[in-house]
């Protein structure tokens, strides 16, 4: 069995346990050594055979997964956060399934939510908004036009923004041509989430270039936006004493 396993935004202890447990019971792992944490790998028994993915193309990965599955032996492909976000799993599921091995998925905790403990926020703020988008700003790889940031931004929803820590004049521009943001919208920086040098930045979206830059942040952060960074919202109905419900009735 080959296992696509989350390790987590950062801190070793915030992989889960079933991940953990496959780690320990590995006989090779393949991981993005460029983004995952490498104390991770003090979870490998003995004699495991670890790859760093960061200079392997992906014939030069599957290669080695299938090589060990053909010894009836078990690899981990270790990927950063989670697998199903920019983790670029998909070609890899289906050239496993093409050449007939058995994988399987294990998730793991995203950068959005170590960023959110970081801040410390919540993104689904009752009255504020109950919508979260993850995207990013096209680069080298591109986004779909329907998909673009501006088009996003006009729902003024909360947003998370990965890779484009290195592209903020220019996501500023897309996020305030939506017409819901403005420049006093409040914006965060949050660099490395739950790594031991995690950093922390406030602002408005009006600022955010100024904000990376006296903090020296020029990649591996991801843009946070929206007014659930603010300090206006409604008491959640779910705990509140005049709301009825299947295990609670109203109280006057």
């Amino acid at each position: 069995m080959i296992y696509l396993v989350g390790a987590g935004c950062g801190a070793p202890d915030l992989i889960t346990v079933r991940g953990a447990r496959l780690l320990g019971e590995a006989d090779a792992i393949v991981y993005a050594g460029s983004l995952v944490n490498p104390e991770l790998l003090r979870l490998a028994k003995p004699g495991c055979e670890i790859y760093d993915s960061a200079s392997m193309t992906l014939e030069e990965v599957l290669a080695v997964l299938e090589r060990v599955h053909r010894a009836g032996k078990m690899a981990v492909r270790l990927h950063t956060g989670d697998p199903s976000l920019y983790g670029a799993i998909r070609e890899q599921m289906d050239a496993l399934e093409a050449r007939g091995i058995p994988f399987a998925v294990v998730p793991g905790v995203s950068s959005f939510c170590g960023a959110a403990a970081a801040l410390p926020a919540e993104y689904t703020v009752p009255g504020v908004s109950q919508t979260v988008i993850l995207t990013r700003m096209a680069g080298r790889t591109p986004v779909p036009e329907r998909e673009e940031i501006a088009r996003l931004a006009s729902h003024g929803a909360t947003m998370a923004v990965f890779l484009s820590a290195g592209m903020l004049e220019q996501l500023r521009e897309r996020l305030l041509a939506g017409g819901a943001y403005t420049a006093d919208t409040p914006a965060a920086l949050v660099y490395k989430a739950s790594w031991p040098d995690e950093r922390v930045v406030r602002g408005t979206v009006g600022t955010l270039p100024e904000m990376a830059a006296r903090h020296g942040i020029r990649k591996t952060a991801l843009v946070l936006v929206g007014e659930f960074l603010g300090g206006a919202y409604e008491r959640s109905r779910l705990y509140d004493p005049g709301f009825s419900h299947g295990y609670r009735e109203a109280k006057p």
